[in-house]
């Protein structure tokens, strides 16, 4: 798609942009680090000729001029006959004032129904759009790549922004800034949360522009976590959704072959209309086999209707599977136009980052048959297994890095519950499933009652008196549960209650 000013002779050229590299769950932290906010919109490089002459070119090279005509010549007051280059995100914002991707999706579909009806002679008004820049490459004829990172920065923020509304720089975080407001990363980490952001991306301060590239000086954390995928084929719909599309069946690169492989589907996360579009775009695409290196199993791809791997889209997901590799709990997101299929990688397993690290007195981690893990903690030797069991699925945290969680708390929580009867509750499937109260009680080998202090003791005598009477009295044991003796202990799976011995 050819913007207006794709001829021009003086606007700058443009520059790859360079890519933050996943911190893998760990965000950098240190006085060389300044965090910014991770936006949720288009990447762009804004080329601005000395005359205002604009042209927005985005990730991938296409230029995207005409879909957004709001940003032509925005900055054109403040570069005062300068020409300059920038790198930034076009985002539209929801009535909650959120970045919201899925507007800007909407606002690029009906932005398509326009080009086609007009043939790109009228210009396209629609949801405002921002565009937020966070680096300054290139300002008149200085080139500001081997810069170092606070250098561009300080250039970019003496740049005046003419219109707010329509162009701003995104807030920057340095670490000592924040170590004087008293604020850790992971402080403003839940900001960031709150705020309704994606994440957080931090920049080594050294750190020069590399075009193209992913170099460990830009790290980004997400809050939830998306991919990039290639659409290599889909399936009709069902029942309701008979004669649409139900789903997609999705692909990426391997991280080290290269080779196209297969990584799971998504039927959810569709809109009508998305879907109807998705079809149409799909069917023109149609071929007789699949693309992928190696068959996917069978009945993985039952009814599928393979397509030439050309398009590129983003959904969210939980987990990615170790072995099979495969994406589970999938929801589109949408079309990524600004994305070549090349460049879609496939993700790893989120085991390797979050495997469970035992406590300082322990022995080291041995591994055992069956993707199991054997620690030493003390005197007992426990086997871990399904490490990666996701347990919160909103966050991603798996069965491992809760376990690592308790153990690097272990020695603040432990003084506190030592001796005490504990009430349980167990989510084996996650705290999205079903869940299980579990209550210990003392055993006179443990002899945890000589540990109650007298007021406890009496509370604990009468509230059994209140309980046997309030059953003598409506010959209902209630809600509660009281162990018919002691080392045993009860169990309340959905209402029903379970005793089996404390030592069994």
């Amino acid at each position: 798609m050819a913007g207006s000013a794709l001829g021009h002779a003086e606007v700058p050229p443009w520059i790859e942009p360079m890519l933050a590299k996943p911190d893998r769950g760990r965000l950098p932290s240190g006085p060389e680090w300044t965090y910014e906010y991770k936006l949720d919109g288009y990447r762009a490089c804004m080329q601005v000729a000395p005359d205002g002459t604009t042209v927005l070119t985005s990730r991938n090279g296409i230029i995207f001029t005409n879909e957004f005509p709001s940003l032509s010549g925005v900055l054109a007051p403040a570069l005062e006959g300068r020409s300059a280059v920038l790198d930034g995100e076009i985002v539209v914002y929801n009535d909650a004032g959120q970045i919201d991707f899925g507007a800007l999706q909407e606002r690029r579909g009906r932005y398509r129904r326009h080009a086609k009806l007009t043939r790109g002679g009228t210009p396209f008004e629609d949801v405002d759009v921002r565009f937020l820049a966070f680096d300054l490459l290139r300002l008149g004829d200085e080139s500001l790549l081997d810069a170092p990172y606070d250098e561009r920065r300080a250039q970019l923020e003496r740049l005046p922004m003419p219109d707010p509304y329509r162009v701003a720089v995104v807030p920057a975080f340095t670490f000592d800034a924040l170590a004087a407001d008293r604020i850790t990363p992971e402080k403003l980490l839940d900001r960031v949360t709150r705020a309704g952001h994606e994440g957080l991306i931090a920049k080594l301060r050294t750190s020069t522009y590399v075009p193209g590239q992913r170099p460990d000086s830009w790290m980004k954390h997400p809050l939830t976590q998306t991919q990039e995928v290639i659409v290599c084929g889909w399936r009709p719909g069902q029942n309701r959704l008979a004669g649409t599309l139900g789903g997609l069946l999705l692909g990426a690169h391997h991280p080290d072959t290269g080779a196209l492989q297969y990584i799971g589907d998504v039927g959810t996360g569709f809109s009508e209309s998305s879907r109807r579009d998705l079809q149409a775009r799909l069917e023109p695409l149609e071929r007789p086999t699949h693309p992928f290196a190696e068959t996917p199993p069978r009945d993985d791809v039952r009814r599928a209707r393979w397509v030439e791997p050309v398009l590129v889209g983003e959904v969210v997901y939980r987990q990615f599977t170790r072995g099979a590799g495969r994406l589970r709990h999938t929801a589109w997101r949408g079309l990524r136009e600004d994305k070549a299929p090349q460049g879609v990688i496939a993700p790893t397993s989120q085991l390797a980052m979050s495997t469970p690290q035992p406590a300082e007195s322990s022995t080291p981690t041995v591994r055992s048959p069956g993707n199991k893990v054997v620690v030493q903690a003390g005197a007992r030797r426990l086997t871990l297994s399904n490490l990666d069991k996701l347990m919160y699925p909103a966050t991603g945290f798996t069965k491992s890095a809760v376990i690592r969680y308790y153990t690097l708390i272990a020695p603040a929580l432990l003084p506190h519950v030592a001796g005490r009867p504990i009430t349980t509750i167990r989510f084996p499937d996650g705290v999205e499933g079903q869940r299980f109260f579990r209550e210990e009680r003392a055993t006179r080998r443990t002899r945890l009652a000589t540990h109650r202090p007298p007021a406890q003791q009496w509370v604990t005598r009468q509230w059994r008196r209140d309980r046997v009477s309030a059953v003598r009295r409506t010959g209902r044991a209630g809600l509660g549960c009281e162990p018919r003796r002691a080392g045993t202990s009860c169990t309340t799976v959905d209402g029903r209650r379970q005793w089996a011995t404390a030592d069994a």
